[in-house]
C-alpha cells in the first residue's frame, strides 16, 4: 500500500506542473494539486518508495528549472496544461496578503512612515532610532536603539530597494514559517549586524540592509540545505547580492555603504537557515 506525501510546493502553477510531466516522464507516480495559500501549486508524490529519487530531481529542477528537458517532458505528455488564472489585485487580495505577512508589512510600514516624516521635517524617529556607542547605550538603557537604524533609510533609493527585498524574502520567510520565525530572524540579524557596524565603523549609520542580507542568505541556504521545501533564491541573484557586497568593500560608490552589517547579516541569515532545518527535522 502506498501513501502520498508533497514533494514541494511552488507559489505558481507552471513549475509545479513541469516537474510533475518531468517524474512522470521518469515512470514516478506524481500528481499536481492545488490548495489555497501562499505555496498554493503543489507536487504529490503517490509512493514513498520513490521519495529519494523524487527529491534528487526536484532539487535538480530547484535550481535550473528552465532546462529544456523539463519543458520537453510536458510536451511529451500530450496533457494540455490550463493554468489558473492569475488573481486580478484587488483590495480584499491585498487585505489577505497583509494578513497572511503582518511582521513584514509591520516593518516595511514603518520604514516607510520614519522616512516620510523626516522627508516633512519631522525628524524625532530618527533622533529616538539613531543607535549610540555602547557606553552611552549602557548609561541609557535605551536597547531598542541597538535595532533602530535599520528602520532608517537616507535616500529614495536606498530605502525602495531594501524595501523591495523585504517584502519579497520576508513574507516568504513569514508564510512558510510564522511570524515569530520572522521576528527572530529580524531582531538576530539586525541587532548583531548593527552592533558590528558600530563597532567597525562608529554610529553614523542606518538602513535595513543588514536585514535583507540575512534574508538572502537564509532563503538562499534553505534552497540549498532543505530543497523539498520549495524556497530559494536563483543563482543569479545570490551572484548579483554577492557581487554587490563585493563592490561595497572596494569604494567605487559615490556613497557610503554599511559593509561590516552587510557581511555580518548574510552571515546570520545563513546560520538562522540552517536552525530552522535543525528545528525542522
Amino acid at each position: 500500500m502506498s501513501d502520498s506525501i508533497k514533494l514541494v510546493a511552488f507559489s505558481k502553477e507552471q513549475p509545479a506542473r513541469l516537474l510533475t510531466h518531468y517524474l512522470l516522464e521518469r515512470k514516478l507516480q506524481a500528481a499536481y494539486q492545488y490548495a489555497d495559500g501562499e505555496y498554493c501549486h503543489s507536487v504529490i508524490l503517490k509512493n514513498l518508495a520513490d521519495e529519494q529519487e523524487a527529491k534528487v530531481i526536484a532539487q535538480e529542477f530547484i535550481l535550473n528549472p528552465d532546462d529544456e528537458k523539463y519543458q520537453s517532458a510536458a510536451w511529451q505528455s500530450g496533457e494540455s496544461v490550463d493554468l489558473t488564472p492569475e488573481k486580478k489585485v484587488s483590495l480584499k487580495n491585498v487585505t489577505m496578503v497583509l494578513r497572511s505577512a503582518p511582521f513584514t508589512a509591520l516593518i516595511l510600514l514603518l520604514c516607510a512612515a520614519t522616512f516620510l516624516l523626516a522627508n516633512i521635517g519631522i525628524t524625532a524617529p530618527y533622533s529616538w532610532l539613531h543607535i549610540q556607542p555602547i557606553g552611552t547605550l549602557i548609561d541609557s538603557q535605551q536597547w531598542w536603539r541597538l535595532l533602530g537604524p535599520a528602520l532608517l533609510h537616507f535616500s529614495l533609493l536606498h530605502i525602495v530597494f531594501n524595501l523591495l527585498w523585504w517584502w519579497s524574502l520576508g513574507k516568504q520567510i513569514e508564510s512558510t514559517f510564522g511570524l515569530s520565525s520572522l521576528f527572530l530572524l529580524f531582531v538576530f540579524s539586525a541587532g548583531v549586524s548593527n552592533v558590528a557596524q558600530l563597532l567597525i565603523d562608529g554610529p553614523n549609520f542606518g538602513g535595513l540592509s543588514g536585514v535583507v542580507y540575512a534574508l538572502v542568505g537564509c532563503v538562499w541556504w534553505l534552497g540549498w540545505l532543505k530543497p523539498s521545501w520549495g524556497i530559494g533564491l536563483p543563482k543569479p541573484i545570490v551572484g548579483f547580492m554577492l557581487i554587490w557586497l563585493v563592490v561595497g568593500y572596494i569604494g567605487i560608490l559615490p556613497i557610503n555603504m554599511a559593509n561590516t552589517a552587510h557581511t555580518v547579516g548574510l552571515v546570520c541569515g545563513c546560520l538562522f537557515a540552517w536552525f530552522l532545518v535543525k528545528k525542522g527535522n
